[in-house]
């Protein structure tokens, strides 16, 4: 029975060694963002368990039940490609997956000012943006096309005037 105890906590130590665990604390000011840049393996399942807690100024410390808390959190891969857009209670865990091996950015929000809105807010400017500047890029190719092709219509107009004249000995 010894002997089964015993190996029960070497596999038991074992696998919580052969486990890769960071733990990280921070503080973050209301409506602010912070974003952390981190290499993962490809096809590494990556779980955080967190806690948002409003700081209580009149009385010093961390409030254990705030409602309206939360954070939002986004999560690109190295192509830039988005992995996570969120929004997350108080109090859980965020979880996913990297598909590919690389440097991931991984940016929380906190929205403790203006209740789930802000996140929301944010996320739509940032989507708003997005749009307008590919709309814009657009925009600009097409009348660069556009110059283009008439100026080479204008050309090939000029070139088969030219010829029609002198076929006509007009010139």
């Amino acid at each position: 029975m010894a002997a089964m105890t015993a190996i029960k906590i070497l596999v038991i130590t074992w696998l919580s060694l052969a486990c890769s665990v960071d733990c990280l604390y921070f503080h973050m000011k209301e409506s602010s963002k912070k974003c952390f840049i981190e290499e993962i393996p490809d096809e590494t399942m990556v779980m955080v368990n967190y806690r948002v807690q409003k700081f209580d100024e009149q009385q010093q410390k961390f409030l254990e039940d705030s409602p309206g808390i939360g954070i939002h959190v986004d999560v690109k891969d190295p192509s830039k490609k988005m992995l996570l857009n969120k929004f997350y209670e108080a109090k859980g865990r965020i979880t996913f997956t990297s598909h590919t091996a690389g440097e991931h950015v991984i940016c929380l929000y906190s929205n403790s000012s203006r209740g789930w809105f802000s996140g929301g807010k944010l996320t739509r400017e940032e989507r708003f943006r997005t749009t307008s500047d590919s709309t814009n890029a657009r925009v600009l190719w097409w009348s660069i096309a556009q110059t283009l092709v008439l100026i080479a219509t204008a050309i090939w107009q000029m070139t088969n005037l030219k010829r029609f004249f002198e076929a006509k000995k007009l010139v």
